[in-house]
Order: C-alpha cells, then sequence, then structure tokens
C-alpha cells in the first residue's frame, strides 16, 4: 500500500472511531446508570420487604398467629434465589388474615407495609425491565458492553387485590411440554402480562388442566392447541419436572403447580398457532427454537428459570426421577 493509501486508511479509521466512540462510551455510561438504578430498587424493594415483615412479626404477637412470624422470618432470612418463594408464603398467610380483630393503628401499618411492597416491586421491575431492553441489542451484546454485570431479574410475587375475592389465589394445575426439535432446541413463546405489557418473558407450550383430565392427556392436547403438533401420550417422557409458582396474570393471583413432559417434534414439522385462544393471541407475540447454549447466553427472562441448566439432563435422557425446579 503507497503511503498515501496508508493515511487515507487511517483517516477512514479516525472518522469512523470519532463517529463511533462518542456512541460507544454513551451507550456504557447509560447502561452503567440502569444498573445503579436496578441495584438501587432491589435495595428498596428488599427494605420495603423488610419493613413488612417487621410490622408481621408484630401482627403474629398481638393475634397469637405464630406461623406467621415464622414465614416473616423465613422470608426475611431467604436467599435470592428463594426469596420469591418465600414471600410469596408469607403474602398468603396475610391474604387470609383476619384483619378486624388488629387495632386501626396496627392494620393501617399492615397495609400501608403491603402497599409499599407493592410499589416497591414495580419501581424495581420497571428498573429491570428498561436495563434488560438495552442489554439485549445486538450491538451491546457484540461490543460486550455490559462487562460482568449479572443479568437483572423481574421479582414475581403476588399483589393483594382490592377485595377479598382479588386477594385470594386461583389455584391451578398445570401440564406443560418441552418440545425439543432434531437439534435438540426446545420451543418457547414470548409473551407478556396483559396489567405489564413492557415486561415480556419466555416459556414452555401448556396450560391448565380441566377437571378430570389426567396430567399427559392435557399436555398432548395443549401441545397440539398451541403448535399444531400432535403427539401419542406415550411418547411424552416425565413428568421430568415440577414447578410451584405464584403469580399474578391479567389482575388475578396464581399458586401454580406445574407438571413437565418431554416431547420430540416429527421431522419437517411447523409450529401452527392458529389455534391460540383469546387472551393467547392478545399476549403471545412470537415462538422461537432455543438452545441450551442460546439460553444461557441472552439476557431473556424464561420460565421456568432454570430451564437452561436443567434441559441438558433430559435432553440425554430421562433418570426417572421427577425434579423440583423453579
Amino acid at each position: 500500500m503507497t503511503s498515501s493509501g496508508t493515511a487515507t486508511a487511517f483517516l477512514v479509521l479516525l472518522g469512523v472511531a470519532l463517529l463511533v466512540g462518542p456512541w460507544i462510551l454513551g451507550t456504557a455510561n447509560r447502561l452503567d446508570r440502569l444498573h445503579v438504578r436496578t441495584d438501587s430498587a432491589w435495595a428498596a424493594l428488599d427494605a420495603a420487604l423488610a419493613r413488612r415483615a417487621v410490622v408481621t412479626r408484630a401482627v403474629a404477637a398481638v393475634c397469637g398467629r405464630p406461623e406467621l412470624g415464622v414465614a416473616a422470618d423465613e422470608a426475611e432470612g431467604a436467599r435470592r434465589p428463594d426469596r420469591e418463594a418465600a414471600e410469596n408464603r408469607l403474602s398468603a398467610l396475610l391474604a387470609g388474615l383476619d384483619r378486624s380483630v388488629l387495632a386501626p393503628a396496627l392494620a393501617a401499618e399492615l397495609s400501608d407495609a403491603e402497599q409499599r411492597v407493592v410499589l416497591a416491586r414495580r419501581v424495581h421491575n420497571d428498573a429491570v425491565r428498561d436495563t434488560l431492553a438495552l442489554r439485549r441489542r445486538r450491538s451491546v451484546r457484540w461490543l460486550r458492553l455490559a462487562g460482568t454485570a449479572p443479568t437483572p431479574a423481574y421479582f414475581e410475587i403476588a399483589e393483594p387485590g382490592g377485595d377479598a375475592e382479588a386477594s385470594g389465589l386461583v389455584q391451578r394445575v398445570s401440564a406443560r411440554v418441552v418440545l425439543l426439535d432434531g437439534a435438540d432446541r426446545v420451543l418457547l413463546f414470548e409473551g407478556f402480562d396483559p396489567s405489564r405489557p413492557d415486561e415480556l418473558f419466555w416459556f414452555t407450550t401448556g396450560g391448565g388442566v380441566e377437571p378430570g383430565e389426567e396430567l399427559r392427556d392435557a399436555a398432548v392436547r395443549e401441545l397440539f392447541e398451541e403448535t399444531g403438533v400432535a403427539l401419542p401420550a406415550d411418547e411424552l417422557v416425565g413428568p421430568v419436572w415440577k414447578r410451584h409458582a405464584v403469580f399474578a396474570f391479567d389482575g388475578l393471583n396464581y399458586a401454580s403447580v406445574e407438571w413437565f413432559f418431554v416431547g420430540r417434534a416429527p421431522v419437517g414439522s411447523e409450529v401452527d398457532t392458529s389455534r391460540f385462544n383469546e387472551v393467547e393471541q392478545r399476549t403471545i407475540r412470537r415462538h422461537r427454537w432455543w438452545s441450551a447454549g442460546e439460553l444461557a447466553g441472552e439476557d431473556a427472562v424464561v420460565y421456568p428459570a432454570q430451564l437452561a441448566e436443567e434441559l441438558p439432563g433430559v435432553v440425554s435422557g430421562w433418570d426417572g426421577t421427577t425434579r423440583s425446579i423453579r
């Protein structure tokens, strides 16, 4: 290359650096601020949950309900991966509490503590949503602008409703299918809660078990309704996993027990979502086949949360044990 050519190439590279450099720096700084915001929001939520635990212990002493105090202690001392389940157990006990026996001041303090948890959780999840949205951009992932910062996660706990019925938990048993293709990838749908359309998450095919319906039959039915894939019931493996979850969806709080089976899509199968019901049509955006490596490497919110780490075990062969997962 001639000296003039070298100079031209250098000037081009310099121009690109001057154009792209400020964007990279600005994006990295914005991402850093979002991580700080998420950490601060979690600290505020943790403080709100701790205050609820303190008030609950006071309520337990007044009412002679030691199980409330035990649940408050367990929630406050739970590790982060177990915190949602522990807080939901406490919420369920508080939902069934007769508050008419409490002194007005204590009842008001408990209600205030619960509402502060609701507000802090929403602020936290808003911060997580914004952080994940930036981290998921291809340019951010390619340039690794998130550095070593851990991927933030939504905090999913049921919220107290405005009346007794809404405050209760709807019991639900679900049959779900980990549908694999020829490359051992799992089919997931991306959807959202109608009351929080900006909080996107991925999940397996499946749904509620109808009265009198067997788990395996429900799994086959749901699989066909949601994907068009028809599998004989005896071709499903499992249940390989069992998951307990408490969550809010479309204004209702659910206590769900989910049973997971594994199925193989026939060669050449295409996903057909034309049988989606009205809610599914409104809340499911798209579907995609994921490998375990892709799940582990993406900043995606996936349910069950342990899908990436547990998937290789069922791909290699089920050992006959139904495992509890998050």
